[in-house]
């Protein structure tokens, strides 16, 4: 039996260009999509949302002389990009998705509604959001937890490189240590950056539990919904 019944996933862009520099890396997206149809074949209802580091970001852009908005909605469109690819990969080994956008661009995918994205979960397909929220100024995470509670999810699961939230960054200090679990009000009083604080606040708010864990580790998908003590879970108080 899983731990989960119903789950909003977020997946790193950067995370998708594996060992290149750019763009998506095949055996990486082949390594995603088989893990999420493996929780998907446990009976486990998914809703992702992907980032677009991998193509562009809308923040790096502005350092290079983008227009903020402008920048924050090339970085959309690079989500979608994204979604379409882990959508190709999951009907090629048999599973049944679709592909939704916050900005209407159909046909590249269906116009984004809570209503048909939980159709889609209830009839055994996976839900790709694309498009963060469909407005500038917002990250992923933020529309990642916006989807979650939305779509009623159980839990958000934070797909990234690292294994759990540290105390500091463990890629630049190698006196961080890792917590198992934490409070939200601990993450704002140490000033963790997990995600933006909008992302944050709204995981609070409307009592989205969220679960960073490493996606890059095969297997490790299927262990945190089985309820296995990897990652780091945020709750809403400290236990």
């Amino acid at each position: 039996m899983t731990k989960y019944k119903r789950i909003l996933l977020k997946l790193s862009g950067e995370s998708l260009m594996g060992d290149k520099q750019y763009g998506i890396d095949e055996n990486r997206l082949q390594e995603y999509a088989q893990q999420i149809k493996e929780i998907a074949d446990m009976g486990v209802q998914i809703g992702i949302v992907i980032g677009g580091g991998n193509i562009f970001r809308g923040l790096s852009g502005t350092d290079k002389g983008f227009d903020r908005v402008k920048g924050d909605q090339m970085g959309m469109l690079a989500t979608v990009v994204n979604s379409l690819a882990l959508s190709s990969a999951l009907s090629a080994i048999g599973q049944k998705n679709q592909v939704y956008t916050a900005i209407r661009m159909e046909p590249i995918g269906e116009y984004y509604s809570k209503w048909k994205a939980i159709e889609t979960l209830e009839e055994s397909g996976i839900a790709i959001i694309s498009g963060g929220t469909g407005n500038p100024f917002f990250t992923t995470d933020t529309a990642s937890a916006l989807r979650g509670i939305e779509i009623e999810a159980d839990v958000f699961f934070k797909g990234t490189r690292v294994d759990g939230i540290y105390t500091a960054d463990p890629e630049k200090d190698a006196t961080a240590t890792k917590f198992d679990e934490i409070s939200f009000d601990e993450i704002y009083s140490r000033d963790l950056k997990i995600m933006d604080l909008t992302a944050t606040t709204m995981c609070k708010e409307n009592n989205l539990p969220l679960v960073v864990f490493d996606m890059d580790t095969v297997g490790n998908l299927k262990k945190v919904i089985m309820g296995e003590n990897i990652g780091t879970r945020v709750y809403l108080t400290k236990r």
